[in-house]
């Protein structure tokens, strides 16, 4: 395998450059909950010579020569991931889950049509119907979200949107939500009117493989995911769906909505769905939600609201707009003392999206470094100091991750 010795020599630009960012994810605590640690056979694999094969179309019937080692790679990574989430047919082409998302769009809908997804304020993702997007360009938005007083989603409201507009696809998933989610309610309510549900697992994806969450591949007609959030794969994407959707689906990624696959990444993903299917992955996903809930409880002990009163999954969304900051304040304070996360809407927003009157905090990174219940009470403790004391409390907390990550490092 090539090494990192053979940039150096050929660019020593960006080799500096890597090497800054690698310290950086030494020596901050990484709580962005949409970022992970893979492993080094999925850093390999990626950066694989696979690169240099270029491979449009699909196993068996691709445009190019030289396919035969490709093909296998691709369909292993196909089976695996069936065999992961129990799914009839699976594509694993897309090269993000945004990509996956425009694709099962592309293949079920025309411009125009009726799409009901959830708020992007209330937790949903930019993909499923922001103005700014092309989901919100192309197609006809209607937004769900959650109840005012438990900050949950509102299956009832969803269900009279569903009955009113009658969508053709009703989506399923979020970005930003911290509570689990009824697939099996969303299912019924979209097949009662006749509308196709999607669900976009992107968060989740880990969690449902380890049966840490309810698997909507049994309740969806299609199911979207990234593979580079909880599933701690590379980044990319994939769709599962029953198997009479598969053509159309085929059709919708190449060439609907992308040319050639990244092999390498493909060959990354394949890597992934093996290890998420090792009791290793599914011990990892059980501590991941259990320092979730334990770093949500923390928070909420030294003063600082949680939306909706905790969690259910891997992050959790912070109202640090009543303590006195706003999510911007916090992220950039937050960042001084080495605690990488982001600022986030909250149901209900005052405040502009540059601004926001929350934050998202995500433990999947610190799990994969090690972490278990106590050191995500400290951390916890860590936030609340900043949040609550301000920029003097800063060089304190930086030193104390600083112990932190030496004790846990990113690769041992």
């Amino acid at each position: 395998m090539t090494d990192y010795n053979e940039i150096r020599k050929a660019d020593p630009e960006i080799f500096e450059i890597m090497e800054m960012e690698e310290k950086r994810q030494e020596s901050f605590l990484e709580l962005i909950a949409s970022e992970n640690i893979v492993s080094k056979a999925v850093m390999q694999a990626a950066g694989s010579h696979l690169t240099n094969k270029y491979a449009e179309g699909y196993p068996g019937k691709r445009n190019y020569g030289g396919c035969e080692y490709v093909d296998m790679v691709e369909e292993l990574a196909k089976k695996r991931a069936m065999s992961l989430f129990g799914a009839e047919y699976a594509n694993v082409q897309p090269h993000s889950g945004s990509q996956a998302n425009l694709a099962v769009f592309q293949a079920f809908m025309k411009p125009g049509d009726t799409l009901l997804g959830m708020d992007i304020s209330h937790g949903g993702h930019i993909t499923h119907g922001s103005p700014e997007n092309l989901s919100g360009k192309m197609y006809n938005v209607i937004t769900y979200g959650v109840r005012r007083d438990t900050e949950t989603i509102d299956y009832d409201k969803v269900e009279d949107l569903i009955r009113i507009h009658r969508p053709r696809i009703v989506i399923a998933g979020a970005s930003a939500y911290p509570r689990n989610i009824d697939f099996k309610v969303m299912s019924e309510m979209a097949h009662r009117y006749d509308a196709l549900l999607m669900a976009d697992m992107a968060h989740i994806a880990g969690l449902v493989a380890a049966e840490e969450h309810m698997n909507p591949v049994e309740y969806a007609d299609v199911v979207t995911s990234a593979t580079n959030k909880t599933l701690r794969g590379p980044r990319g994407g994939f769709i599962l769906c029953r198997e009479e959707y598969g053509k159309l689906i085929d059709r919708a990624v190449f060439p609907g909505t992308q040319g050639g696959p990244l092999m390498n990444v493909i060959a990354a993903k394949a890597v992934c769905f093996r290890e998420a299917m090792t009791q290793k992955f599914r011990k990892y996903q059980k501590q991941t939600v259990k320092n979730a809930k334990t770093l949500a409880e923390r928070i909420m002990a030294n003063g600082i609201r949680v939306v909706s009163g905790g969690t259910d999954n891997h992050l959790i969304l912070a109202d640090v707009y009543r303590s006195g900051m706003t999510g911007k304040q916090a992220e950039i304070l937050l960042d001084k003392a080495h605690i990488t996360l982001n600022k986030c809407s909250i149901p209900f927003e005052t405040l502009s999206p540059f601004e926001t009157s929350g934050i998202r905090i995500g433990t999947p990174s610190v799990t994969s470094r090690g972490f278990t219940e106590k050191e995500c009470e400290k951390i916890a403790d860590l936030i609340s100091l900043v949040i609550n004391d301000g920029e003097i409390a800063v060089p304190v907390v930086r030193g104390e991750v600083d112990r932190l990550t030496k004790e846990f490092p990113i690769y041992r």
